[in-house]
């Protein structure tokens, strides 16, 4: 198995479990949005499910990567911002949330390999191109 069908395995991981969680637990989800303050909760909700799952599904598939990522890349970037504000945190709870913000910057890094090199092996974007 190629190390790059495991390592879009492995980040899909991180975004098809929330997306699916974001479905089951809609309205907690929009509450969530809602107490960072952010406009239209439920849409922001609909937006996030969407780009996750599918975004998710992409990453397994190797399917449109590197739309896909850029777009994954961007959401994990802007998420960051608006629920891991470390900066924005009392003091004691500082070293985790930075963690969750740096963790996230890390992925969107990978995200952005991923949108620069491609799906790689064992994708339907290299099947397309005749390369699997």
């Amino acid at each position: 198995m190629p190390l790059s069908l495991i390592g879009r395995l492995l980040m899909a991981w991180l975004f098809l479990p929330a997306g699916i969680g974001k479905l089951l637990g809609f309205s907690g989800t929009v509450a969530y949005i809602a107490s960072a303050g952010l406009p239209l909760p439920a849409v922001g909700a609909v937006i996030a499910l969407l780009v996750e799952i599918f975004g998710g599904l992409a990453l397994i598939l190797g399917f449109q990567i590197r739309i896909a990522a850029i777009i994954l890349a961007i959401f994990t970037v802007a998420a960051s911002i608006f629920f891991h504000a470390y900066w924005a945190v009392p003091a004691d709870q500082q070293m985790v949330t930075q963690l969750l913000f740096n963790k996230n910057v890390a992925v969107a890094g990978g995200l952005l390999l991923v949108a620069a090199l491609g799906a790689g092996g064992w994708s339907l974007d290299a099947r397309r191109a005749g390369k699997n």
